[in-house]
């Protein structure tokens, strides 16, 4: 049995591309600071971080979140909205352990902007029940 495309909105609430581009531009910033922060350290824990941060959203999701179609492993909203926020955890912190204060306070007032923008549809996630 499938699900029309009728029946679901053409757009989930709270995506747009400015949205969407100001959250992938921070989760870039995670995938980029958090394994070069942990590279002197330790290059494994750097490769895991690379995998924690890109492998779970790439293959989980809440359903009806994604403009794409539905991710292969169904996760509550709860998790997506926990995701992005490790994702702008990781960001804040490797921007201030690696660069400069200039660039450090950017990335912050970045993901800040993530949370103010994805208001939306953080709560749409949470009012899904799945």
């Amino acid at each position: 049995m499938t699900v029309s495309t009728a029946a679901r909105p053409s757009r989930p609430v709270g995506h747009d591309p400015l949205r969407g581009g100001v959250r992938f531009l921070a989760e870039l910033v995670a995938w980029v600071a958090v394994p070069w922060a942990l590279w002197p350290r330790s290059p494994m824990l750097a490769i895991a971080a690379v995998l924690v941060l890109v492998v779970p959203p790439a293959v989980s999701g809440t359903p009806g979140d994604r403009p794409g179609g539905d991710p292969p492993v169904a996760a509550p909203g709860a998790v997506t909205i926990a995701s992005v926020l490790a994702h702008l955890v990781g960001a804040v912190t490797a921007a201030w352990v690696l660069w400069p204060t200039a660039v450090a306070i950017a990335v912050t007032v970045l993901c800040i902007a993530v949370v103010v923008s994805e208001q939306p549809r953080w709560r749409a996630l949470l009012g899904r029940r799945r």
